[in-house]
């Protein structure tokens, strides 16, 4: 049994179509009603149908009042991380500290290419994201009396000026499935935030393992990295499939998740705002109710 003891948050995984593009704003804006915690928007760029995410998130952060905000994950290849980190920050001011950054390695590289991205392989583009976080912390570490000096192999920052500071400890998620990227979020970053729905029970236990090892190398406490999920479903009668059943179904299987495997940030892909409804009244209270009483059957033994 592994819970990392995080409190539980709960999200939207939105399709940021332009041709809808007050629609998907009202989405958001149902998602915080809903009681929901987190908005995010997937980051593809050059996606010719899709909003550009990060001016959607600020967009959408002036629209809501306390739902927190995050790229599912942000495109590194096409967005330069020191800007990236000053845009971070800067939303997160601007926001009252409801700010996450979500950051991925890249994948689609005819496409990132064909934007004016750099082709990178897989492993390559491990080392850029992990350079990358370095960048993007030197930025926010606005009390460092040293000037920058990261010379990494993909990202440079010598004697960038610092700042501004977050408005909050923002975390950062990477969206993580191989070895070596499953190794840098235990070193480097401060959440997992795989897609699930096509991971079997061996390859999520595997998953934290590996992050858990990857921490402990470095002096790190595996719990202070959150688990998250991106999760697609379906209410309907009840069925042996995850998250395809009644609310109660949902109750079981995600509070199961939280306390066998540690997850305590679950974002459904989707724009179904009925499924909000449903998600905020009839699932959110009783999972939290559920893992409570898990946790604290648990520390009573």
């Amino acid at each position: 049994m592994t819970d990392y003891g995080h409190d539980l948050i709960f999200g939207t995984f939105s399709t940021p179509m332009h041709e809808n593009a007050e629609q998907v704003v009202r989405g958001a804006q149902h998602a915080e009603r809903a009681g929901l915690d987190l908005v995010t928007f997937q980051d593809h760029p050059y996606q010719r149908r899709f909003l550009d995410t990060w001016t959607l998130l600020s967009y959408v952060a002036a629209r809501t009042e306390r739902v927190r905000l995050a790229g599912d994950v942000l495109n590194l290849p096409l967005r330069p991380p020191a800007v990236l980190a000053k845009s971070v920050a800067s939303l997160d001011v601007l926001s009252g500290g409801r700010v996450e950054l979500g950051l991925g390695a890249g994948g689609f590289w005819d496409a990132i290419e064909a934007y004016g991205g750099r082709r990178l392989s897989p492993g390559q583009a491990v080392t850029a994201l992990g350079e990358a976080i370095d960048v993007i912390r030197a930025i926010w570490d606005v009390d460092a009396r040293e000037a920058t000096a990261i010379r990494g192999e993909y990202y440079r920052l010598v004697g960038a000026k610092r700042g501004p500071a977050p408005a909050h400890p923002i975390e950062i998620w990477l969206g993580a499935h191989r070895p070596r990227m499953l190794r840098l979020t235990g070193t480097k970053a401060d959440g997992w935030l795989p897609s699930i729905g096509r991971m079997s029970t061996d390859e999520i236990r595997a998953g934290n393992e590996t992050i858990d090892e990857a921490a402990i190398a470095v002096g790190r406490e595996p719990r202070h990295v959150r688990r998250l999920a991106n999760i697609i479903g379906q209410f309907g009668p009840t069925s042996p499939r995850l998250l395809s059943g009644p609310p109660e179904q949902w109750v079981d299987q995600l509070a199961a998740m939280t306390i066998e495997h540690g997850f305590s940030g679950y974002i459904l892909a989707g724009d179904n705002t009925d499924d909000y409804d449903r998600i905020g009244q009839e699932v959110i209270p009783a999972v939290r109710e559920l893992v409570a009483v898990e946790r604290g059957r648990s520390v009573a033994s």
